[in-house]
């Protein structure tokens, strides 16, 4: 087995962040509109977050392998941008039929939650809306095969089975994760994989689990920021993800309002 067991206390306190996390996301989701900065919502969750006494997990958060620390308190990726934007390093204004993704981090009381939404600004596409919409569907399937017994592969194959029936592009190049005590922990969840395989799911554990779905090429590249995950022929894309407790019957979702 890889993974954290939680106890107890500490599936109390993961709760607890991860309603705080869940309402902090959901009020920046409602402030993206056109001809809003994204340093704007940037500093908008920043203030929800210390409000509630806590802490952006993203904030100066260096993950392996990174050359500097991450400069913002959450991630907002838009368009061809699929995951870790940086709103603190640009003055971009959000367009209309721009799709932003929003990926935040909450640290309360030493404590970890992740959670991502995709939201599109003033008129859509229709394209756009069924990208948004089949990258949740892939996040709901996903979370119902995290259930105690079953394994990492499970929810790979329960998130690609979304993407192929769709005919979007599966980004198979990252994928969700354990968390909790640490923003990344094992084990990795990839988005695409063959059900019975992979890690047990073991109750007491806590997955961020998040499809990442584009119009297009399932491949990205990462930007001159060290960051950035765009696609890597310009097509939009979606993210959502959600941190989910494993428990021996159903899952319970912990970022959820």
């Amino acid at each position: 087995m890889v993974g954290t067991i939680n106890t107890p206390d500490e599936i109390a306190l993961l709760r607890e962040g991860g309603k705080r996390l869940a309402h902090a996301v959901a009020e920046t989701a409602k402030k993206v509109a056109v001809g809003v900065k994204t340093h704007e919502l940037n500093d908008y969750f920043e203030q929800l977050v210390r409000a509630g006494g806590d802490e952006p997990a993203f904030l100066n958060y260096q993950p392996r392998g990174a050359k500097r620390p991450f400069p913002a308190s959450i991630c907002i990726s838009v368009n061809e941008e699929v995951v870790h934007g940086i709103p603190t390093e640009n003055t971009r204004v959000i367009k209309d039929g721009d799709i932003v993704k929003l990926d935040g981090g909450v640290r309360h009381r030493g404590l970890i939650t992740d959670h991502a939404v995709s939201v599109i600004a003033g008129n859509a596409q229709p394209e756009d809306e069924a990208l948004v919409r089949g990258t949740r569907q892939a996040l709901m399937a996903g979370i119902q095969a995290a259930r105690g017994g079953n394994r990492t592969g499970d929810i790979s194959a329960a998130v690609e089975a979304v993407g192929v029936e769709l005919g979007f592009g599966i980004v198979f190049e990252l994928g969700g994760h354990g968390v909790g005590h640490h923003v990344h922990e094992e084990p990795y969840i990839p988005n695409v994989g063959d059900a019975g395989t992979g890690d047990l799911l073991v109750p007491g554990m806590v997955l961020a689990i998040e499809p990442m779905f584009t119009l297009g090429t399932p491949k990205v590249r990462v930007k001159f920021d060290g960051y950035t995950y765009v696609t890597k022929d310009g097509t939009r894309a979606a993210h959502w993800e959600h941190t989910v407790l494993i428990t021996d019957k159903a899952p319970e979702i912990l970022t959820a309002l």
